[in-house]
């Protein structure tokens, strides 16, 4: 990390502020040789933000600016770090960006920014991870969520879970070493309760990481129905726009329209479906095939059914389908006179079923409420709890799920202690590549590489 690296931080494109960052040991000399002010940028006005412009070799002026110089260790990469405000503008961006290449920095890479500020101990694994869900949050939940990561929420609930275990393993460890010494001992009892602790505190994160998963990339749901039960007018009414075509002839939907949006905090990724139901058309059956396999691959299925008229084959078929996985049936058309018992519902497929009416809006604000509590829990928030994960932790966390299970195994089968410390070392190796305690350099290369040049 002896190189000084410069970037673009901020979006390329028209924009009133655009700016230049650059980190490393000549960060300030090299900032000074493109700079001119009153007073040069200096340790004596660090943290200061000072009025100037921008020059080439030749004097030549290029843009009127503020900067900054903020000295390590306290600074965002904990290296000297000087950075550049000026107009936002493509080509202002990219000449003080060419200047300072010429003035000796190198271009950063993906991530460099963050990757520094990891290497010099500013952030662990996670908390520099969560930087790039901050970025990426798609809802304010979203994005207290990522907030509550790149605080050390994830990383403190580790970092503890791992010290349990490792003053389990060292007391283990002197037990099998020093038989002959007058160590306490430790009994196969209370090394179960404590991997049980360990199993259990492990286990709750992986409950929260479904819910931050889901947060950072959206609940992928599928709205699935046979023709004219009103999947297209519900995609309609929740995205609060005609994006899909509504009519009363039955296999309008053909092909599959798929929309971003947020309900009560929660992102969506929603997929509107052509109608189930068989078919001679081929062209509709192409789509009733795609809707099945967008039904497969969905986390949620809201299963939308015609209040108005009673069950046919085709929606108990349905109600099959879905029964082992989750879902919430909608019963559209509320505002018609019923002639369908929620009850049989139920004995079908069992789970939460509503009625609705897509048309008036009358029901809607259940669907919010069901789906906060889906996502988040009962009585759950992001502020409180939530915390996003990503697939390597998720991984790493139900890999050393598994090993904490065949330690708590052992234990209450009383093996001898050196075959428990093996899983539980196991155990120590996964929760350390979560923090970046114990991980491989081609891991945090590729980690940082997923990031944007800049940060």
């Amino acid at each position: 990390m002896d190189a000084t690296i410069s970037a673009i931080a901020t979006a390329l494109g028209v924009g009133a502020v655009g700016i230049i960052r650059i980190s490393g040991p000549e960060s300030l000399a090299m900032a000074n040789r493109i700079f001119s002010a009153r007073n040069p940028l200096s340790r004596d006005r660090a943290r200061y933000m000072q009025y100037g412009f921008i020059h080439d070799a030749e004097g030549n002026y290029v843009d009127e600016v503020l900067a900054v110089y903020m000295p390590g260790p306290h600074s965002y990469t904990g290296e000297d770090v000087v950075e550049i405000q000026c107009h936002g503008g493509r080509e202002a961006l990219q000449e003080i960006l060419r200047l300072t290449f010429e003035a000796g920095a190198r271009p950063a890479e993906p991530g460099e920014f963050t990757k520094r500020a990891f290497l010099n101990g500013r952030l662990d694994l996670t908390e520099a991870e969560a930087v790039m869900d901050v970025i990426t949050a798609k809802s304010k939940r979203a994005l207290i969520a990522a907030n509550r990561g790149h605080k050390g929420a994830l990383s403190s609930k580790v970092k503890a879970i791992r010290k349990a275990l490792k003053d389990l393993i060292v007391h283990l460890e002197a037990v099998i070493d020093y038989p002959e010494e007058d160590i306490e001992d430790v009994t196969y009892d209370e090394t179960a309760q404590t991997i049980a602790r360990c199993s259990e505190a492990v286990a709750s994160l992986l409950r929260q990481g479904m819910t931050g998963r889901i947060l950072r990339e959206g609940l992928r749901t599928a709205i699935v129905g046979r023709p004219n039960v009103g999947k297209s007018s519900l995609l309609n009414r929740l995205l609060q726009a005609d994006r899909a075509i509504v009519s009363s002839i039955p296999g309008t939907t053909r092909d599959i329209i798929e929309e971003q949006m947020t309900i009560d905090g929660i992102p969506l990724v929603l997929t509107d479906t052509a109608g189930l139901r068989d078919t001679k058309d081929y062209v509709e059956q192409i789509g009733v095939e795609r809707s099945r396999a967008i039904l497969e691959d969905a986390e949620l299925a809201l299963v939308v059914l015609d209040g108005s008229q009673p069950l046919d084959a085709e929606d108990r078929r349905l109600l099959e389908q879905v029964k082992n996985r989750p879902h919430l049936v909608l019963i559209n058309k509320s505002d018609l006179p019923s002639c369908l018992d929620e009850e049989t519902v139920r004995a079908i497929c069992g789970g939460d079923c509503f009625r609705l009416s897509v048309k008036t809006g009358e029901g809607m604000e259940q669907v919010g409420t069901w789906l906060k509590h889906f996502v988040c829990g009962e009585g759950s928030d992001a502020e409180s709890g939530t915390m996003t994960q990503n697939a390597r932790q998720i991984t790493l966390l139900s890999s050393a799920a598994d090993h904490l299970d065949g330690a708590r195994n052992d234990a209450e089968n009383h093996l001898p202690y050196d075959c428990l410390t093996i899983d539980l070392t196991e155990v120590l190796h996964e929760l350390g590549e979560i923090t970046g305690e114990d991980v491989p350099d081609e891991i945090i290369d590729e980690i940082f590489a997923q990031f944007c040049v800049g940060k």
